[in-house]
């Protein structure tokens, strides 16, 4: 059996082993919108249902592994307290791809540019954010 000690590995190792043992997992599209009302739409693998009573979906915005920044997705729901969770299937793959890029280092603009993709963005009725027209989503506000 093999046995690690985190505390040797580098973060990269750790994730490596960590993704490596759960799987798969399911993928969701986190549509949040900034203060100033920019979309913003990032994949998440870190994700999973926690609760039916109260209902509880959790995905974790972590820390990027290659340069330890966060995400704009949890500077969003820090500031407006909102997310909508979109369950990603398998037509969604490529919409998925190329929401994980950056663009020129911000990720506001993807809505605008996966928007011709046919993903389809209709407005909540409880949160600012859009949801995905594809798939079941959760609109989410916390305290």
């Amino acid at each position: 059996m093999l046995s690690i000690n985190p505390a040797d590995l580098t973060p990269v190792q750790v994730q490596a082993y960590l993704q490596g043992a759960v799987g798969p997992r399911p993928i969701v599209f986190a549509s949040t919108v900034d203060e100033e009302g920019n979309p913003n739409l990032s994949p998440f693998s870190f994700f999973n249902l926690f609760s039916s009573n109260p209902p509880i979906l959790v995905f974790s915005p972590a820390r990027r592994v290659r340069n330890n920044t966060v995400k704009h997705t949890l500077l969003n729901c820090e500031t407006t307290k909102e997310v909508v969770v979109n369950i990603a299937n398998y037509d969604m793959v490529q919409q998925l791809s190329l929401s994980s890029t950056e663009y020129g280092g911000l990720e506001l603009n993807k809505l605008k540019k996966l928007k011709g993709d046919k993903l389809g963005f209709p407005s909540s009725s409880t949160v600012l954010a859009k949801a995905i027209g594809r798939g079941p989503t959760a609109p989410c506000k916390y305290a």
